[in-house]
């Protein structure tokens, strides 16, 4: 462990999510609107130049991710690679105090989260019963979150998109720690099992929806916090309900964890708020 290696590269990993998230967010407000999972919206993207940009500036944020993660704690090095959150919302320009602070509520309260919770156990063997009760409810988001996308404009639409994307960021997340631990069992273990497929089908639509969430609103915060907050919180949930992990319990943690909650709620009700009001005055005075 070498604290003056992984604090530094988890920080500049989150600097290069953020950039990221920037860019691709300006990418999208230069294209066509498109519908959501419609996937001309990537052939239009790929013919922007900073949406190309943004895919090394994220290649440099996971390569820096990783070093933070081999010679770092997980504990310390997951509440740090957040902030990405607060780099994205400096580095697209559409902000104010009140935004910074919407920002900052959710950022600190999801590393709180984090921080506290810890969840603990392994677990690598599921049942239906186990594996349907979640998957269920997570579809069932879904299907609601694209119905309302599909006929609700604006920053309803683009919080709508971001609950999807996240969502399924977070399942990929889950399913890719399953899969991890198959392929530790040799590369045909885990080609004759479900969870790496539904990583190849999750991953990807849940890059196309974050596009179109960034795609429906000037304002990148909203978007972005929910998916950064989703991300996280559903992989651990899969975590607990089909790998059989644990939060810290206890008064303190539980108590915490609930402090931590509240604080991201407040910071996405600001942002949701806040952000489309303080981009549309940047428009105004741009124009």
């Amino acid at each position: 462990m070498n604290l003056l290696i992984a604090v530094p590269a988890a920080v500049g990993g989150a600097a290069f999510f953020g950039l990221t998230s920037a860019l691709q967010h300006r990418a999208t407000q230069q294209v066509r609107q498109r519908d959501a999972l419609e996937p001309g919206l990537l052939v239009d993207l790929a013919q922007q130049r900073v949406w190309l940009l943004s895919l090394v500036a994220n290649a440099f944020g996971v390569i820096l991710q990783w070093v933070a993660l081999t010679t770092g704690p997980l504990v310390l090095v997951q509440p740090l690679l957040v902030t990405g959150l607060l780099f994205g919302v400096l580095f697209s320009g559409s902000f104010d105090r009140v935004v910074l602070l919407g920002a900052g509520l959710c950022v600190a309260g999801l590393a709180a989260f984090l921080l506290v919770a810890q969840p603990t156990g392994d677990s690598t063997e599921m049942t239906l019963g186990g594996v349907l009760p979640l998957a269920i409810g997570l579809a069932a988001i879904l299907a609601i979150c694209l119905a309302v996308a599909a006929h609700r404009p604006g920053n309803t639409r683009a919080l709508a998109l971001a609950v999807a994307a996240g969502v399924l960021y977070g399942v990929s997340a889950g399913l890719a720690k399953l899969a991890a631990e198959e392929l530790s069992q040799g590369i045909l273990v885990l080609l004759t099992h479900w969870p790496i497929y539904a990583v190849a089908v999750c991953g990807p639509l849940g890059f196309l929806l974050s596009q179109n969430a960034f795609q429906a609103e000037r304002a990148l915060a909203p978007a972005l916090a929910v998916i950064t907050i989703l991300d996280p919180l559903v992989g651990i949930g899969i975590g607990i309900l089909w790998l059989g992990e644990d939060l810290h319990s206890g008064v303190g943690p539980v108590i915490g964890q609930v402090l931590a909650l509240l604080s991201l709620c407040a910071g996405v009700f600001v942002l949701s708020r806040r952000a489309p009001q303080a981009a549309s005055k940047e428009a105004e005075c741009s124009s």
